[in-house]
């Protein structure tokens, strides 16, 4: 078997990977690569392949630097099958369309700046209607159900605790009279998060294939951003202002919802309303809503003993119209706001930061990490002053950073997901990971007496055994 690494090597977006094995090619993964706007555009226009050769596709989870790049691969002729869990393949479909309107409205903006320069307009690299091909190619498999992508490979999903869906993809493989496995971790989660199964653990590996995002760092417990998420929520509600927090619409936004449903419960915060705010977080959490078979078992005992139903409650109002947005920023009583983008940088949230910004009643919570030259960055760094639509704002609202809410491993569960399988390891493969991290993690798992890990350039090829 042979490993084309086109994506997410030696960094964390545009996952890809093609592996050519009994003389078919499969595909795992086909995010979308996110950087500056020429490089991406570049990018994610061109594969390093055939589209129309390739035999089957396996996707790991929703989130669009796994999933985002489907339609331009099916625009190009790719017509096979899709094969991941049904919740990724309901959440992937709400997902590449969402990403269809943003690309479209990214070059109708760009292309008002080329016209005035004289220069010819671009192409989204695809549009709705490439994305509306992407569901029909979509098949959903159980986890812990085995199926066979291509001659000689047995694939299995796991649950890998990282967003509803998720999954680690194992490949037990037959090639020229040899057997051996092959693991490759898709996004890895974090044990005891709200609402989802912890991930498991491989078993039984010959390689295995791993992101390594946070290898240079180790996160706070669950518990603790929970505490600290309260005591923010409680004494902003108790100075009258509203809580604003940009969010991930998928993964991040429920979570969120999950946390103040337990919080009321419990009587910790008043019954403020609570609004999500962001169409496709609405979207997502529907969808969440009709997959509660694969809520952690705290969330099932939470719901069966009582309490509300884990993503819909009396205090939750999911916000449908623009209108409906609009009007939470005509009111000053105490509320909470939900809304995308997590990174403040587009959509809704950026309507209700700069009409409640310049309040010092108003907190700002930031739940994830915010990318350089990015207005939640900005924002988490104390900015004085803020640009909002092109108008400066000075920013009077307090802003809480909140760590331990992410969805990825940190690293000392990195360090437990390589060390399960280390007996009859041969190797480990890190993706989906900047340099230091990568680097990091390397020394920890030298430490630990594990094999060898190589940290493969975009580009590279391994083969294996």
């Amino acid at each position: 078997m042979r490993i084309h690494f086109l994506g997410a090597a030696q960094t964390v977006t545009g996952a890809q990977f093609l592996l050519e094995v009994n003389g078919h090619t499969l595909l795992l993964e086909c995010g979308l690569y996110q950087g500056k706007r020429e490089e991406s555009y570049r990018r994610n226009q061109t594969f390093a392949f055939d589209p129309r050769r390739i035999s089957a596709v396996i996707l790991s989870h929703a989130h669009i630097d796994h999933s985002g790049n489907l339609p331009n691969l099916v625009k190009q002729g790719y017509d096979g099958p899709i094969y991941t869990t049904p919740a990724t393949a309901a959440l992937a479909d709400i997902m590449v369309r969402d990403s269809a309107h943003v690309l479209e409205a990214d070059v109708t903006y760009v292309n008002k700046k080329r016209r005035k320069r004289g220069e010819p307009p671009l192409e989204p690299f695809y549009t709705l209607a490439d994305a509306e091909m992407v569901a029909p190619l979509l098949r959903g498999i159980p986890y812990q159900q085995s199926f066979e992508p291509v001659p000689g490979v047995q694939a299995t999903l796991v649950d890998a605790g990282h967003i509803l869906g998720s999954a680690a993809v194992v490949l037990d493989i037959e090639e020229n009279g040899q057997r051996f496995r092959f693991w490759f971790s898709g996004d890895i989660g974090r044990e005891r998060l709200p609402l989802l199964r912890d991930p498991v653990l491989p078993e039984a590996t010959d390689y295995l294939m791993m992101e390594c995002t946070y290898g240079d760092r180790p996160h706070h417990d669950p518990e603790e951003a929970y505490q600290r998420l309260r005591e923010v929520t409680q004494r902003t509600l108790e100075r009258g202002g509203k809580v604003i927090i940009p969010a991930f619409a998928v993964g991040r936004t429920q979570e969120l919802i999950y946390c103040y449903n337990r919080m009321l419960q419990a009587g910790e915060i008043p019954p403020v309303p609570i609004y999500v705010d962001s169409p496709l977080a609405v979207a997502a959490s529907h969808i969440f809503q009709q997959f509660t078979d694969l809520f952690d078992e705290e969330t099932r005992v939470f719901v069966q003993s009582g309490g509300h139903p884990a993503l819909n409650y009396p205090q939750l109002h999911y916000v449908q119209s623009v209108d409906e947005s609009r009007a939470l920023n005509d009111r000053t009583d105490p509320m909470i706001i939900i809304s995308a983008s997590g990174m403040a940088e587009a959509g809704r949230i950026l309507h209700h930061l700069k009409h409640n910004i310049q309040n010092p009643r108003n907190t700002v919570v930031i739940v994830s990490w915010q990318a350089p030259d990015t207005l939640g960055r900005r924002l988490a760094e104390g900015a004085p002053v803020v640009r909002i639509f092109g108008e400066l704002f000075d920013r009077r609202a307090e802003v809480v950073t909140i760590d331990g809410f992410s969805a990825h491993a940190g690293q000392d569960m990195l360090l437990r997901y390589a060390q399960a399988s280390r007996a009859g390891l041969r190797q480990i493969i890190l993706v989906h990971g900047e340099p230091p991290a990568a680097e990091a993690l390397q020394e920890k798992m030298r430490q630990a007496d594990l094999p060898a890990a190589v940290y493969p350039t975009r580009g590279e090829v391994l083969s294996l055994p």
